[in-house]
């Protein structure tokens, strides 16, 4: 059997495939496969490695019936048409877990950036801009006791919370669907209604899945009841925010600043007015690219690729119910 990696991967990831006898093709090109590439050459295999942007919807799905397993190096899976997946009988396979930290980092690396115009003032020095001091110029803010709020406290969002305790001796609020109890006691979390949470967060942290419920759930109406001071930050999905909602937002002095690990759309135009806003630091979406997270989450495609082709369950399934029928 084979197996399609839509991405460039180390040896090492690809040998894990031939020593359990199966055969590997690699997309090389430095460009994104266009929909009727992916379906071609996923046509001539039996798993798929999706790495990126990949669109598997319900017209992929219906082509290549044939999949015994779909797996993808991410956690998120909203690019996936699941009830189609579910329904054609495919298991589509994610990463959840190994990322916490690296992307709780990220959101820990971008709350400092924003509160101190880190970025912005590294800029400056590039523009030379280092010159005569005035004491009361481009200050920032302290972190230490300011409210975070984290919309979405799951693994990520639990990471990012015991590190702003730690370091900052920040109060956690959240809003979820469900209690965290673990945040709670642990944390000394407290959980609180979407509106209050907008009110009360100095630091207010995006780790939600992107849902219909949640796309562009932060927009010009929830950025009006946040604090002048307040610092939004997203390393969840760029969807979850209306970009020019936030860029107004910061230019009206709405909200302070704003952390973007993600943007929407994706990736950001350079010509993008929040990349040059003193308050605002934005990354390419490098919530997990560590070498050491990375490799975990190929390592885990690689198992569920194998899972799948030997007809067993997926170690990590989005549509468990596959198996049900």
């Amino acid at each position: 059997m084979k197996v399609f990696i839509t991405r460039q991967v180390p040896s090492v990831i690809k040998q894990a495939f031939i020593d359990q006898g199966y055969q590997t093709a690699e997309w090389t090109e430095r460009r994104n496969l266009t929909p009727e590439e992916l379906i071609r050459y996923a046509k001539e295999s039996d798993g798929l490695f999706s790495v990126g942007s990949n669109r598997i919807d319900r017209s992929f799905l219906q082509e290549c019936r044939h999949l015994k397993v779909i797996a993808l190096c991410s956690v998120g899976y909203d690019r996936v048409d699941v009830p189609a997946a579910t329904e054609l009988g495919i298991p589509i396979g994610n990463t959840p877990g190994v990322l916490s930290k690296t992307t709780a980092d990220t959101a820990f690396l971008l709350m400092q950036n924003v509160a101190r115009k880190a970025l912005h003032m590294h800029k400056e020095i590039l523009r030379g801009n280092w010159d005569f001091f005035d004491p009361m110029a481009n200050l920032g803010v302290e972190l230490t006791g300011k409210t975070l709020g984290i919309y979405g406290l799951g693994r990520i969002g639990f990471e990012l919370a015991k590190s702003c305790r730690l370091a900052f001796d920040m109060p956690v609020i959240y809003h979820n669907r469900g209690r965290n109890e673990q945040a709670e006691k642990e944390l000394g979390a407290r959980r609180v209604s979407f509106d209050e949470l907008l009110r009360q967060s100095d630091i207010l942290s995006v780790h939600a899945n992107l849902s219909d419920e949640t796309r562009e759930v932060f927009n010009r109406d929830t950025f009006s009841k946040m604090k002048s001071s307040a610092i939004f930050i997203n390393t969840a999905r760029g969807q979850l925010h209306r970009e020019n909602d936030l860029r107004e937002a910061i230019e009206t002095g709405t909200i302070w600043g704003a952390g973007l690990d993600v943007t929407n759309p994706e990736p950001s135009a350079s010509d993008n007015p929040l990349l040059n806003m003193p308050t605002v630091a934005v990354l390419p979406h490098i919530g997990s690219a560590t070498v050491e997270t990375r490799m975990k989450m190929m390592q885990l495609t690689v198992a569920n690729i194998v899972a799948g082709l030997r007809g067993e369950k997926l170690p990590h399934c989005v549509n468990p119910e596959v198996y049900l029928r």
